[in-house]
């Protein structure tokens, strides 16, 4: 059955008028317009809704049973538009959002901060959960959208790059490299490396590096948060490859950043289901977000 709005309406008009034309009228049809969306209009139902003589239109009783119900129908249909239209006009909501540690350390505050300031009616609540969760809750619709780096697994999910964060070198005082502006990935061959544990997305990035630019290292120490492997590199347990917004804003007192060529960077991205497009008050959060980790860590 494929039965239109449009003809629901006309029926409805017919039906209360008892006459083509003044439907016609009232809903800006001509009067063969009218006409022709009854005869569809029955012909979808399989059965005759109205009899039609030279002076009048009456309702048989297939007729009277949806004209008595169709008014309460279209007004709760039409109620329905209206509350979903009003959603695209809410100003006013909460926000979920989940995000990886380095992130929700060093990009998300910026983008809380800016929120609270251009959507001050927007409540946005962050997640700091370990990336496999973040994709977790992303994909059981417990929060809105992820801001994760690039996922191994992307297939149901709608991933937009929101920035390229490259991989750097950070070693302590009297460290070989120390000194060192720049250094190529292979001179990192038979180092001993304290890295983030395998729950981080960047830590699949990293090995994969690491085996494609020749560069075989013992990983003597695996952590899950950066600020404890830099204690660890103070401590001269090593040396490490971080993403580069792990280093603090203001630099290390203690640490040195070197630069690693060829440049090799993780892509941070924002995530939610494929197909599943995020409500409007999240679509708004989303491009603020977007908007503040361009202006906050610019493209080189």
């Amino acid at each position: 059955m494929n039965v239109t709005l449009r003809q629901l309406r006309v029926f409805l008009a017919v039906a209360e008028s008892r006459n083509f034309s003044r439907a016609g009228n009232q809903i800006g049809l001509t009067q063969p317009a009218v006409s022709r969306s009854i005869v569809e209009f029955e012909a979808q139902l399989g059965l005759k809704l109205l009899d039609r003589t030279t002076r009048e239109v009456a309702l048989t009783e297939a007729g009277q049973s949806l004209a008595a119900r169709l008014h309460r129908v279209l007004d709760e249909l039409e109620q329905t538009l209206l509350d979903v239209q009003g959603m695209s006009n809410a100003r006013r909501g909460k926000v979920r959002v989940a995000s990886s540690p380095t992130l929700s350390a060093n990009l998300m505050p910026a983008c809380i901060a800016a929120c609270a300031k251009v959507e001050p009616d927007i409540e946005l609540v962050l997640l700091d959960r370990i990336q496999q969760d973040v994709l977790d809750s992303v994909r059981a619709g417990e929060v809105d959208f992820g801001v994760v780096i690039e996922p191994a697994s992307p297939d149901d999910l709608h991933c937009e790059t929101i920035l390229a964060d490259p991989f750097c070198l950070v070693v302590p005082p009297g460290h070989r490299f120390a000194g060192r502006k720049q250094l190529r990935w292979s001179a990192l061959d038979g180092e001993a490396l304290v890295l983030l544990d395998h729950a981080s997305g960047s830590r699949r990035l990293i090995d994969q590096a690491l085996q494609h630019q020749g560069a075989h290292c013992t990983v003597r120490q695996q952590v899950g948060h950066p600020t404890t492997a830099f204690r660890m590199l103070e401590a001269g347990l090593g040396i490490s490859v971080m993403p580069s917004l792990a280093v603090p804003p203001a630099g290390f007192r203690n640490l040195q950043v070197v630069q690693l060529t060829p440049r090799i960077d993780r892509a941070v991205m924002l995530v939610h289901r494929r197909n599943r497009a995020p409500a409007p008050l999240a679509q708004r959060v989303w491009g603020l977000i977007r908007d503040t980790a361009t202006d906050v860590h610019p493209a080189p």
